[in-house]
């Protein structure tokens, strides 16, 4: 197999949008302007050099890892003009929050038609685990992420309950019926998959079609899965990594009935966003899959073969935490870095 190292594909990095706080969502719009979320509760629209900030957003719970989150267009924008959002929500009895899909419309500078699509229940004032991403499949139906929230041994393998999931909805919010789970008594008939911890990547298979995320584990043990219907991805239950303290959380590392992830990495390179490849602008980097390490402070370029890693690479080293990864209308991968902003690797000639 080819593989092309950054010597062989020479690029340069090049700030798009700068001094931003916590870029987490961003999304390119049929003008090539960008919207991006703040996680502290902002919508910035950036058009021709200009910043802009868009009003009637939601009311954020902005803590801890909790925030204005993902952001991604419907598949027919140009059409319906709706654009969907996760965040962490208020909303409900309980104090704190957890995370809720919505979906609105974008005019004279501020959203419009707001639908909540989905709430996750009940809230905590817990500051992590929130997910989330968002991903159109090629059926139309909207999958999202909403992380353990902290509560690893009451969560992830209920299905009565929220947290440490992938749901799958239909674009207007309605839960389809073939969904794996829909006519299981009490249990979330919006789950897709369980067993997850922390995905805050998740993308879509430009052959394929599958949907693929990644997983913060705890210490060591970040995953790479492929996300198939009504499977269990074993958190807590199964794991590669430890406490954060170092003893152990589980001895087990494989179970039958609970899938193994395409790839884990130890140590954990703290994994956020996650995009493949789409274009022919980078050679033989096309297919190739890019996950952004907030730890380490780099962008992964990963070689897959058969759906295995074959080979590991860093790009755009110590640019900063980089918490999404994009590829844009024109060809090129944008990156969002947490106190600096979006930026793009432009390949040289």
């Amino acid at each position: 197999m080819s593989i092309q190292t950054p010597e062989q594909v020479s690029y340069a990095v090049e700030n798009v949008v700068p001094e931003l706080e916590i870029p987490w969502g961003m999304a390119f719009l049929p003008d090539g302007s960008i919207l991006i979320t703040e996680i502290k509760g902002q919508l910035i629209h950036f058009k021709d050099g200009v910043k802009t900030v868009i009003t009637n957003t939601p009311d954020v719970y902005a803590r801890g890892q909790g925030g204005f989150l993902d952001i991604e267009l419907h598949p027919d924008y140009k059409n319906n003009g709706w654009i969907y959002f996760t965040y962490s929500s208020k909303e409900g009895s309980e104090e704190g929050g957890n995370t809720a899909l919505i979906r609105a419309k974008l005019k004279n500078g501020a959203l419009s038609d707001i639908q909540t699509l989905y709430k996750a229940s009940p809230n905590t004032t817990k500051p992590y685990h929130f997910g989330s991403r968002i991903v159109f499949d090629n059926q139309g139906y909207v999958y999202f992420t909403v992380g353990d929230r902290g509560e690893h041994f009451e969560n992830p393998q209920d299905l009565t309950k929220d947290g440490g999931k992938v749901y799958r909805l239909k674009d207007d919010g309605t839960i389809p019926e073939d969904n794996p789970f829909y006519k299981q008594a009490n249990a979330k008939p919006a789950i897709w998959s369980f067993g997850h911890r922390n995905q805050q990547g998740m993308t879509k298979h430009p052959v394929t079609g599958a949907i693929w995320t990644n997983e913060h584990g705890p210490q060591g043990g970040d995953e790479i899965n492929i996300i198939t219907k009504g499977f269990n991805y074993g958190w807590p239950v199964i794991s590669y990594g430890i406490n954060y303290d170092g003893t152990v959380l589980t001895e087990k590392k494989e179970m039958p009935g609970m899938e193994q992830p395409i790839y884990f990495y130890v140590p954990s390179i703290a994994p956020s966003g996650m995009a493949f490849i789409e274009s022919d602008r980078y050679g033989d980097w096309k297919g190739n899959l890019l996950i952004g390490s907030l730890k380490f402070q780099y962008l992964e370029r990963l070689v897959l073969k058969d759906n295995k890693v074959q080979y590991r690479e860093k790009l755009a080293t110590d640019i900063g935490r980089v918490r999404n990864v994009k590829m844009g209308p024109d060809g090129l991968i944008y990156l969002a870095v947490e106190g600096k902003g979006i930026f793009k690797l432009v390949p040289k000639s």
